[in-house]
């Protein structure tokens, strides 16, 4: 029997509030899924974005996961620390003559017709700046992307083909600001973690063929992907940090204990029949990816 290729997986949140259910879940089956692989787990702070994100609420984040028995098999990465990196990046990629400036305000897109983008409430950026002269890196910068869809196979959804141009347009590395974008961080991250398997909430399947071309002009390898269904409210509205979403103290003085979170969740992720108070490493041994559910997953109504 060939033995299974041990998966170096990742937890990447942004330190911007508390851990809810649908996070939550999130870094449990990107655990299971290393642990059932015999590999690697790592926790990445995204905090590039200094404006919105605080080192005191990832403090409050590690400390949920370690509650939960998560916890990374390495230091733990924060992405304001790694700037270097990611100025390293673009000057190769300019190099290539892949990057331009952009001198469009956010009431400039939000201004241009076409469909919304599904990460930021913009919309897809038509190129409209592809023509300017290079200025230097103290612009706005964006990846100048190649024609062409993008294949590739999702671990819940299947095959997938996406033209990346319709669904994000060129996407944007650095920002006016000064501050690194996101797609530009989470793909360098990725590689120089040797990340194989990114698990990540459903909101976010439509910029992976984007994110899917940076990684090609960087000359980086590409992960494999499974994108959860989101976890959402009793009615079906999606959680989220801004609307108080449970997290991990709100349940408990609720009431709910620790294992009857894990046992929930695992119920979620196909590990148990039904949900039953357990541990995270109780789990290990039932999770396999063609038994997760790939719709999306609504809240016992006793916990809200």
């Amino acid at each position: 029997m060939l033995e299974r290729m041990r998966t170096t997986g990742r937890f990447a949140p942004s330190p911007t509030g508390v851990l809810h259910l649908g996070n939550l879940r999130t870094a449990l089956a990107s655990w299971l899924s290393a642990r059932a692989t015999g590999g690697r787990w790592l926790v990445r702070m995204e905090d590039v974005d200094g404006p919105r994100c605080r080192r005191d609420l990832g403090e409050v984040q590690l400390g949920d996961l370690a509650t939960l028995g998560l916890a990374s098999d390495e230091p733990v990465v924060w992405q304001s620390d790694r700037g270097a990196a990611y100025r390293g990046a673009l000057e190769a990629l300019h190099a290539e003559g892949r990057l331009y400036p952009c001198a469009c305000s956010r009431k400039d897109l939000l201004g241009l017709a076409s469909a919304p983008h599904l990460e930021d409430g913009l919309r897809p950026y038509p190129g409209r700046c592809r023509d300017q002269a290079w200025e230097g890196f103290d612009r706005a910068l964006r990846l100048r992307l190649p024609e062409g869809a993008v294949a590739w196979t999702d671990r819940l959804l299947g095959a997938q083909v996406d033209d990346p141009a319709g669904l994000t347009g060129d996407p944007l590395l650095f920002r006016r600001d000064g501050c690194f974008a996101y797609h530009l961080a989470v793909v360098v991250d990725d590689g120089a973690q040797a990340i194989t398997e990114v698990v990540r909430g459903a909101d976010l399947r439509a910029i992976t063929a984007t994110q899917i071309r940076l990684q090609e002009a960087l000359g980086l390898p590409r992960p494999a992907y499974a994108h959860l269904g989101l976890v959402t409210t009793p009615d079906g509205n999606r959680l989220g940090k801004r609307a108080g979403a449970l997290g991990l103290d709100a349940l408990a003085n609720r009431g709910v204990a620790v294992q009857e979170i894990l046992g929930w969740l695992g119920w979620t992720l196909g590990c148990l029949d039904r949900p039953e108070p357990c541990a995270a490493g109780a789990l290990i041994s039932r999770f396999a990816w063609d038994r997760v559910p790939p719709g999306e997953v609504r809240v016992p109504q006793a916990w809200t």
